[in-house]
Formats: structure tokens, sequence, C-alpha cells
């Protein structure tokens, strides 16, 4: 094996991914164990006849050893079967797959906004170190990732809805067009552009630009700030110095050498700000009344419907898995020393 760093990697990675998500399907099954709700009451009610209760228990299996239970409970999710949901009366996995396109959409437009602006912003504050303008990024980055993000939903909708009245109000789409876009793939934007409904595709965007840019700004100031600091410790590397006395161009030196070093912790920033984001940005869909797997997942705590929040506890579990999954990959593909 020594010989095949190739297979070895594999191996390993064969072997991590099953026990990570072993231990997620653990963690939440014990999360609905330990939580005082009864899933039992949540279902039939609280004035629900003591025999009822009891026969509802014994159709779930509750009555039975928690290893049982568990057992039971890892088939059922192997089967792609998450419980049905209290709330809806429909599967749980019915539900996510109808409100996670929503969160797709908002935290895709919202990563991407994030990482034009914000890595730039930092690999300039990096080589303008000491001067107003890393003083002015650094403050942007302070107050962007200090401010709480209800608090920035709250002033944009106060802002740009109450009080200019260039935004749409909260939603993701208005009224006038509810329900006019068929829905193929559950991002509207994308469906208004398949069914080439321009006015519905611009009033989407509209409705999506605040809670997009709220989020992208709340993001965009903590790439920025790993930005500059990646930066600062590879502008301050020997073979930068070198380059700079053979005389080669400040833009050559910044973004052929010193910025592709930077690319691969890069990625891990950007992958689980990704991944913070797809878990369902709970308080910005809140605020917007936006109809994604965050606002789901609070309504189910709310109401109880501890098969909803577990279905989609795991859902989000199963996406930092696999984001930091695909992280390691382009680390071997932006590294050559990985390999």
């Amino acid at each position: 094996m020594k010989r095949y760093p190739r297979l070895r990697a594999l191996a390993a990675t064969a072997t991590t991914v099953p026990i990570t998500l072993f231990g997620l399907v653990l963690v939440t099954f014990l999360i609905g164990r330990v939580v005082p709700i009864d899933p039992v009451l949540a279902i039939v009610g609280d004035r629900a006849p003591q025999d009822v209760v009891e026969r509802a228990r014994l159709d779930l299996g509750l009555d039975r050893p928690l290893p049982e239970q568990f057992l039971r409970y890892l088939g059922q999710i192997a089967s792609g079967d998450l419980g049905r949901s209290v709330m809806t009366a429909n599967p749980v996995t019915e539900d996510i797959a109808r409100f996670f396109p929503a969160t797709f959409e908002l935290a895709t437009l919202a990563i991407i906004l994030a990482a034009l602006v914000g890595v730039p912003l930092g690999v300039l504050a990096a080589v303008r170190q000491g001067t107003w303008i890393d003083q002015t990024v650094r403050l942007f980055c302070l107050i962007g990732h200090s401010l709480p993000v209800f608090v920035l939903g709250l002033l944009s909708l106060l802002l740009f809805y109450a009080r200019l009245g260039w935004a749409p109000g909260p939603g993701r789409q208005g009224i006038a067009f509810d329900g006019m876009v068929d829905v193929r793939t559950g991002v509207l934007t994308l469906d208004a552009v398949l069914a080439r409904d321009w006015p519905a595709f611009w009033d989407a965007v509209a409705h999506l630009a605040q809670p997009a840019g709220v989020l992208a700004f709340f993001s965009l100031a903590y790439i920025a700030r790993m930005t500059r600091a990646f930066m600062l410790a590879e502008l301050s590397s020997e073979y930068i110095i070198t380059a700079r006395a053979k005389g080669l161009s400040g833009g050559r030196i910044v973004w052929r050498h010193a910025f592709r070093n930077i690319a691969v912790p890069l990625v891990t920033v950007l992958a689980l700000t990704y991944a913070g984001l797809l878990e369902g940005a709970v308080l910005t869909e809140t605020i917007f009344s936006w109809p994604g797997l965050g606002q789901y997942l609070t309504v189910s705590l709310l109401n109880a419907d501890m098969n909803a929040v577990l279905g989609a506890t795991l859902v989000v579990g199963l996406i930092y898995v696999a984001l930091n999954l695909l992280a390691d990959l382009t680390y071997r593909l932006l590294d050559p020393r990985v390999r």
C-alpha cells in the first residue's frame, strides 16, 4: 500500500465517509430521543385517549429497546424513508424536495456574490497592507461579520422596501406571478427562463436580491478576512521575495504565484461557507418569508414535528459531508503535493 499513495488515499476516504455518515445518523437518532418532545403526542394530540396513545406508540416501535429502534431507523433511512410530517401530512422527503430548491437558489447566488467580491477585496487589502484601503476593507469586514444577520435583514427591509420602495416585499414571488410558472426544477429563476416568462423571471430576481444580498454581505466579510490572512502569509514567503528580486511584475507575483498557493485553503473556506448557507439560512428565510429549508425546519420545530426536524437535520449533515468531500477532491486537483 505504501507504493500506491492514490490507493491509500482512496481507501482512507472510503473508510472515513461511511463512519462519518453512521455517526451523523446516530446523532440525529439520539437527538430525537433526548429532546423533551413526545413524538406520539405530536401525532395524536395532547387530548387523545390513553389507549390511542399506547397504540400509536406500539405502531411507531417506541416501546422497543433503543438498539432495536436505531436499527429500524437505519433501515428506514437506507430505504429513503424519513417518516411523515405531522405538519403537512406529507412524507418528509417530499417536503424537503419541495423546500430545498428555494434554499439552493438563495445560497448559490449568495456564495457567488460573496466570492466575486470577497476574494478580490481580501487580495487588495493584503497587497495594500497598512494603507487606508486595507483599513477600509478591514472595517467593512468587521461590520459585516459582527452585525447579526437578522439585523442586516431588518435594516435592508426598512431601507430598501419600506423607506425607498426600491425592492419588493418579502416572499419569493409577487402575487401577480404566483403559480404562473410551471415548476420543473424548483429553482424559480431557472424555471422562468425555461418557460421564457421574462416578467416572472425579473420579478423572481427582484425578490431574490435582498435576501441573497444580506447573506452575501455576511459571508463575504468572512471570506475577505480569510483571503487577506492567507495572502499576507504567502506574500511574506521567501519565494515571493525571490520573485520580486528577479523583477517580476506585481500582478504576476500576486495572481500567478501567491494566489495560486492560497487556492487550496480558500477552497475549504468557500465550501464551508456554502454549506452554512445551504443548511438553511433560518433567520434570513424567516425575515424575508422565503419558503426554504430553514423556514421549514423552524416551523417544524415550533410545531414539534420531529420527523421533519430530524429529516432536515440529516440532510444538512449530508450536505456538509458532501461538500467536505468535494473540497478534498478539489485539493488534489489544485495542489500536486496532496496528490
